[in-house]
């Protein structure tokens, strides 16, 4: 059995970062669509998870931060 690391690792929250990484295309530039982008590079494409993470580590910084 093979598990996919590809998965959601909270349901409720797909629809949230799904919004977040739209807004952080839109951020860098990133011509994402909802429905085909085979067109992107694996560079733009890169760029937007990456900083995806970025700001999600960021943020999760600040609130351990303020604790």
């Amino acid at each position: 059995m093979t598990s996919s690391s590809n998965s959601t690792a909270v349901p409720e929250a797909k629809g949230a970062l799904n919004k977040f990484k739209y807004e952080v295309a839109n951020e860098l530039g990133v011509p994402l669509t909802d429905g085909y982008n085979g067109d992107l590079t694996s560079k733009q494409n890169g760029s937007v998870g990456g900083y995806m993470v970025k700001k999600m580590i960021e943020q999760q910084e600040k609130q351990m931060a303020g604790k």
